[in-house]
C-alpha cells in the first residue's frame, strides 16, 4: 500500500498573455488565467493508477497563492484522497532551489512517503530540475523523464527516453520519479468525483510551520534584472514567382543562414 505524493502547480495559461511584472520581474501571475499545468495531470495520472494497482493513497502537494487551490481541486476531483497546500506571502520571487526545500520540507511533513511523482518541467519555468533537487535533499533515489512506470513490491522501474533511444531503471522505494508528456492520457474528473473533490480534506501549511528560512526574492540565487516585452512581430517578404520563385526562396534562406 504505497503512499504516494504527486507534486501539482498552478500556471498560466499557455494560450494567455504571460509577462513579467514591472516591479520586480517576477513572473505576473495575476495577468493571465490560471491553469494546473498539463504535465502535472500526467503526473496526477500516473499516481492514480499505482494507487489503483496497489491499494495506495495520494495526497497531492502544491506551493502557491491562495488560488492554487483550484489547481488542488482538480487534482482531488481525479481521484487524489488529500491535499497539502504551502501559501506564504514570503515565498514571492523564491528561486528553483528555494522552492525545491520548501517542497521537501513538505513531503516530510506529510509522514513516511514511498513515492514522490511529478512532471518533468513546468509550462511557466522549464527549468527541469526541481524533482531532482527534492530528490538530493530527501536522500531519495531519482528517476526521470519516465514514459513508463512499474511498481513491482518496493521496487519501482522505469523506461526513459533519451535522444540515444530507451534506457530501462529501477531503484528500490521511497523514489522520486518524474514523468514526460508520453506517460499516459489523465483521466477527465466525474461529475461525482468533482463532487467528492469539495469535501477531501486540504492542509494550509505556512513556511513558519515547515521551519524553512532564506526564502523569497531578496534571498533568491538567481534574479532577473532587466527585461522587456517581445518585439512586434514583422511583415513576411513576399516573392513573386516569375518562374523563380524557387531560387528566390533558397537565396532568402540562404542570406538567413538557414541553409
Amino acid at each position: 500500500m504505497p503512499n504516494i505524493v504527486v507534486l501539482v502547480k498552478q500556471v498560466p495559461d499557455t494560450y494567455s498573455e504571460r509577462k513579467l511584472s514591472d516591479s520586480d520581474h517576477t513572473l505576473d501571475r495575476d495577468s493571465a488565467d490560471a491553469v494546473l499545468d498539463e504535465i502535472n495531470e500526467r503526473a496526477v495520472e500516473e499516481a492514480l493508477v499505482i494507487k489503483e494497482a496497489h491499494d495506495g493513497e495520494v495526497t497531492v502537494l502544491t506551493v502557491g497563492p491562495d488560488r492554487a487551490t483550484d489547481a488542488i481541486r482538480k487534482a482531488l476531483s481525479m481521484g487524489a484522497d488529500k491535499a497539502v497546500h504551502v501559501v506564504d506571502d514570503s515565498l514571492h520571487g523564491s528561486d528553483l532551489l528555494q522552492t525545491a526545500k520548501v517542497i521537501a520540507a513538505a513531503i516530510t511533513n506529510v509522514g513516511d512517503v514511498d513515492l514522490v511523482i511529478a512532471g518533468n518541467e513546468a509550462s511557466d519555468g522549464q527549468g527541469g530540475a526541481v524533482p531532482a533537487v527534492i530528490a538530493e535533499i530527501l536522500g531519495f533515489p531519482q528517476l526521470t523523464h519516465a514514459r513508463k512506470v512499474e511498481l513491482d513490491g518496493t521496487t519501482l522501474k522505469v523506461t526513459r527516453e533519451t535522444d540515444e533511444g530507451l534506457t530501462h531503471l529501477e531503484a528500490s522505494l521511497p523514489a522520486v520519479v518524474s514523468v514526460s508528456e508520453k506517460i499516459n492520457e489523465p483521466r477527465y474528473p466525474s461529475f461525482k468525483g468533482i463532487m467528492a473533490a469539495k469535501k477531501k480534506p486540504v492542509e494550509m501549511l505556512s513556511v513558519g510551520d515547515l521551519s524553512v528560512d532564506d526564502v523569497g526574492l531578496a534571498a533568491a540565487w538567481s534574479s532577473v534584472v532587466e527585461a522587456s516585452p517581445k518585439p512586434p512581430r514583422e511583415a513576411g517578404q513576399r516573392v513573386e514567382d516569375d518562374g523563380d520563385g524557387g531560387v528566390k526562396a533558397a537565396e532568402y534562406l540562404v542570406s538567413q543562414k538557414l541553409i
